[in-house]
């Protein structure tokens, strides 16, 4: 990965057995996440979507299982996994790239305004 040798990050808080050191190799800076209403003219953003947002939301928030969110979503298991694997790697693109994070909200069904 480009930027360099690795570093190594430990965290120790003075108990018990020392840590071993992990090595992080991917550069990234400092920054934060602030909702908004809009994103910033010119600013990178990753999108969630509805369904994605409630299968992350009931799997890791609400620790239901995979079967069990399918069943409260009305979809197959394997839509929700596909759901949780889209969602977890647009969090992370957009952690890691810095990138704003928008959630669309969901429509009406029948509404003629699209996303």
């Amino acid at each position: 990965m480009p930027g360099g040798p690795p570093w190594r990050w430990r965290r120790w808080l003075g108990r018990g057995r020392i840590p071993k050191p992990r090595f992080i190799h991917a550069p990234f800076r400092s920054f934060s996440y602030v909702p908004a209403p809009s994103v910033p003219p010119g600013m990178e953003f990753e999108e969630i979507l509805p369904d994605e947002l409630e299968a992350l939301r009931l799997v890791y928030l609400e620790k239901k299982s995979q079967s069990e969110a399918a069943k409260i979503m009305g979809v197959s298991r394997g839509t929700v996994w596909r759901l949780l694997e889209s969602g977890r790697v647009k969090l992370v693109r957009a952690l890691v790239t810095g990138k704003a994070i928008v959630i669309i909200a969901p429509q009406p069904e029948g509404s003629s305004s699209s996303p």
